[in-house]
C-alpha cells in the first residue's frame, strides 16, 4: 500500500505509483514463468513418451534364456528385493503396451539420448525403422532380468542393460520399441525383425555361425539348485554330484556344463523349459537342477520350497562364458552395439547395474 504524503507533489506521485504497478506485473509475470518452467521440468523428470511393446507368436515353448528362464531366472540374494515374476505365456495376438521406463541408468529422460558413439548416431545406423531402436526379449520375460514381465519399465537387469546401450547410441527412452521373440526363432538363422535381441544368450561359436553377438554384458557361472532333503542337498564337490539325477533345459550352456564338468554316471534329465525342470525338482523326480548362477539364487530363495544352493561350477579357464546381444548374422549395427556394451563395461555401469539387479550372496565353488 502506498501513503500520501501531504508534501509530495503530484507528479511523483504518479511517477512512484507507475513504477511499483510495473514492478508488480513483472513480478507477477516472473511467477508465471517460474512455474512454467517447474511444469516443464517435472515433464522431464516423469519421462518420456511411453516405449511401446509388440508381441510375437511365441509358440515355441522351448525358449527361455540361454541357461533358461521361467520363473526361474533371478538372483534372490538381490538388494534391490525381487517380488515374484508376474507374467504368463505367449500370446498368439499382437499386442501394445506402454510404461514409463525407468531405473535404466539412461541420462536422457525423453527425445534423444546421449551424445553417442561417433559414427553410431541414430541418423547413421540402419535400424529395422528409421529413428528408432527395436529389442527384443522373449516372452515371458523374468526377474531379474525384467520385472513384472514389462521390459519398456526399464527395471531388471536386461531391462537397464537395453536402455543404456541404447542411450549410449544416441537414443531416448521413448526411441525404443519392443517386441517378443522365442528364444529358438531368435538363434536361428531365419531374418530378424529386431534390431538386437536381449535373452540371457549365451554366446558360443556354435551359435555365431548362424547370429551375430555383441560383446559379453554379463559373465556367466553355473550352478547347481536343489531342495531340503534331497541326495545333493549337502554336496560339497562335483564328485557327491556324480551318481544323482541332475537335470537342465535343452539347448542351453546349463546342459553342456551338465554333461561336461559335473559328468554324471547316468543320463541327465532333459527338459525343454525351465518350468518343466523345475516342476520336475519340486516333484521329487530330479534331485538337482543346473542353472546360470543368478537364476540359481531366485530359485533357491522364491521360487521353491525349502530351496538349496548346492554351489556353483568352477570356471573353466580362459574367457568366462557371457551373456551377449543378439543380432542379425552379419548384422551392419553389431559394431556400434558392441562399442556400447564396451563402454558401458569400461565406465562401470555394468557392474552398478549387476549389482542392483543381480546382487548375490556367496555361493560355495565345487571342485
Amino acid at each position: 500500500m502506498i501513503r500520501r504524503s501531504s508534501t509530495l507533489p503530484l507528479t511523483a506521485l504518479v511517477l512512484s505509483l507507475g513504477l511499483t504497478l510495473a514492478a508488480c506485473g513483472s513480478s507477477s509475470t516472473g511467477g508465471g514463468s517460474t512455474s512454467s518452467a517447474t511444469v516443464a521440468s517435472s515433464t522431464a523428470s516423469t519421462g518420456s513418451p511411453a516405449s511401446t511393446v509388440s508381441t510375437a507368436s511365441t509358440a515355441s515353448s522351448a525358449s527361455t534364456g540361454s541357461t533358461a528362464s521361467p520363473a526361474s531366472t533371478g538372483a534372490g540374494g538381490s538388494s534391490a528385493g525381487v517380488p515374484t515374476a508376474a507374467g504368463s505365456s505367449g500370446s498368439s495376438a499382437a499386442t501394445s503396451g506402454s510404461a514409463a521406463p525407468s531405473g535404466s541408468g539412461s541420462s536422457a529422460a525423453s527425445g534423444t539420448g546421449s551424445a553417442g558413439i561417433a559414427g553410431c548416431t541414430p541418423a547413421e545406423l540402419k535400424t529395422q525403422k528409421a529413428g528408432t531402436l527395436t529389442v527384443a526379449t522373449s516372452e515371458p520375460a523374468y526377474e531379474p532380468w525384467m520385472v513384472e514381465d514389462d521390459p519398456t519399465n526399464g527395471k531388471g537387469f536386461e531391462s537397464a542393460v537395453a536402455y543404456a546401450v541404447a542411450d549410449r547410441l544416441g537414443y531416448g527412452k521413448n526411441q525404443v520399441a519392443w517386441t517378443r521373440v522365442a528364444f529358438n526363432a531368435a538363434i536361428s538363422p531365419a531374418p530378424k525383425a529386431f534390431d538386437f535381441d536381449i535373452n540371457q544368450f549365451s554366446i558360443t561359436e556354435d551359435r555365431r555361425k548362424a547370429v551375430d553377438f555383441s560383446s559379453g554384458y554379463y559373465d556367466v557361472t553355473q550352478a547347481v539348485v536343489t531342495v531340503k532333503g534331497s541326495p545333493v542337498a549337502g554336496a560339497k564337490s562335483i564328485a557327491d554330484l556324480r551318481s544323482a539325477k541332475l537335470g537342465a533345459q535343452i539347448g542351453t550352456t546349463s546342459l553342456t556344463a551338465l554333461k561336461s564338468q559335473i559328468g554324471p554316471s547316468g543320463s541327465p534329465a532333459v527338459f525343454q523349459t525351465n518350468d518343466a525342470a523345475v516342476q520336475a525338482l519340486k516333484n521329487g523326480q530330479i534331485d538337482g537342477l543346473v542353472v546360470d548362477l543368478p537364476t540359481a539364487f531366485y530359485l533357491a530363495s522364491a521360487e521353491l520350497d525349502d530351496g538349496v544352493l548346492v554351489g556353483q561350477l568352477p570356471a573353466t579357464g580362459g574367457a568366462p562364458e557371457q551373456f551377449g546381444l543378439l543380432l542379425e548374422k552379419d548384422s551392419a549395427l553389431t559394431s556400434c552395439v558392441s562399442k556400447a556394451v564396451d563402454a558401458l563395461r569400461a565406465d562401470g555401469t555394468l557392474a552398478q547395474l549387476s549389482t542392483r539387479w543381480l546382487a548375490q550372496a556367496g555361493a560355495p565353488v565345487l571342485q
